[in-house]
């Protein structure tokens, strides 16, 4: 299976950019999502790597072979790249029994009459969909159409899988299932996979890494965990998480090698470095930042605050808190209900809070928090 690289990839549509000065280098049996909001060119990415779109320039290569390079004047179709496409629109064909959508690719192929239904049951057999071949598409479900839109992909065994929102006609439940399916279906094919979605929940339950666009540039690229755990910059915590991170503006003083001090209208913070990315200044104005799970309730607790809102689900409940005039997001775990306007305690026992510059959003530090005040 081939790793797919592309070099300084660019697409313009007249003066807008939609793809700029773009690197990615996705490793073999990667399963790799691009994510992020509409029009930051996630699925022109994919285009340009299916052949579908033309870069305006910069260097594509599959399995080491250039595909395209605008230096040298290369630019390979589709059917030359080996890979196979599946899209939100299943496009079956409505006459043709499952069957025939399957095997029609091998048939234009030419594959001999003997190996395309050996193929098929293949197919079929690891989609689980043995048991409708002889039916129409209009007589199936969404996710049966999504799974005989898959076996009909895989089944010319093309080197590379890429996949635009594929999942996204599907109702919750479904789409639940199918991300299941999809994630076994990597690791049973061992192919590389190249995953469009807007969903970010999508992203860190079915990749080894993700893409995270903005603007069509790359903002990082990394796995799941890594990129939740350790956000490059603001937009990257602020885009993965649900609930959001909660985001406090401060101004720093105080500073020595180990710690700070972070300072707004209604509170004062001291916070303990564990990592340094960049510089930080007396005086500087810096954003907060604090996942929900990363504030705890705690009847022991000094610092109290009041119930706002309470959003229960079972499994979890999203508890808003307001606390010295601002307004927190937590979540606990459990079947679990408050009552409003009643004052808890909460407690920042985390070492994984985040300090962002507010000019340019780059991440400045890592490290656990005191409320003072």
């Amino acid at each position: 299976m081939p790793d797919i690289v592309l070099k300084n990839v660019t697409k313009r549509f007249g003066k807008v950019y939609a793809v700029k000065n773009f690197d990615l280098a996705v490793e073999d049996r990667d399963f790799v999502t691009l994510l992020g909001p509409s029009g930051c060119g996630k699925t022109t990415t994919l285009r340009m790597i299916s052949g579908l779109e033309t870069p305006t320039e910069g260097e594509i290569k599959i399995d080491g072979k250039i595909v395209f390079s605008s230096y040298k004047q290369i630019n390979l179709s589709p059917d030359k790249r080996d890979i196979g496409l599946l899209f939100q629109n299943y496009a079956l064909w409505p006459h043709m029994t499952v069957f025939k959508n399957i095997s029609f690719g091998l048939e234009n192929l030419k594959w001999e009459k003997s190996n395309i239904k050996k193929r098929v049951y293949e197919m079929a057999e690891l989609v689980k969909i043995t048991d409708l071949l002889e039916r129409y598409p209009a007589e199936l479900s969404g996710g049966q159409q999504q799974r005989v839109a898959i076996a009909r992909t895989l089944a010319p065994n093309p080197r590379v899988l890429l996949m635009d929102e594929p999942l996204s006609n599907l109702d919750a439940k479904l789409r639940m299932e199918m991300r299941s399916e999809l994630k076994r279906l990597h690791k049973e094919i061992e192919a590389t996979f190249v995953y469009v979605t807007h969903d970010q929940l999508e992203a860190m339950t079915l990749a080894t890494k993700i893409c995270l666009m903005k603007d069509g540039t790359l903002q990082q690229y990394a796995p799941p965990l890594a990129i939740y755990d350790d956000p490059k910059n603001l937009f990257v915590g602020d885009f993965i998480g649900n609930p959001s991170m909660n985001f406090i503006e401060s101004k720093v003083s105080n500073i020595d090698a180990q710690s700070c001090l972070l300072k707004n209208e209604k509170l004062e913070f001291l916070f303990n470095f564990k990592t340094k990315t960049k510089e930080i200044t007396e005086g500087q104005e810096v954003i907060v930042g604090i996942r929900p799970e990363d504030i705890t309730i705690s009847e022991d607790s000094t610092n109290k605050c009041t119930v706002y809102s309470t959003l229960p689900s079972g499994m979890e409940t999203i508890v808003k808190v307001n606390l010295n005039g601002n307004l927190f997001t937590l979540v606990t775990f459990g079947r679990v209900d408050f009552k409003l306007d009643t004052e808890i305690g909460v407690a920042f026992n985390s070492n994984n809070y985040h300090i962002f510059n507010k000019d340019t959003g780059e991440k400045l530090a890592t490290g656990s928090l005191k409320l003072l005040s």
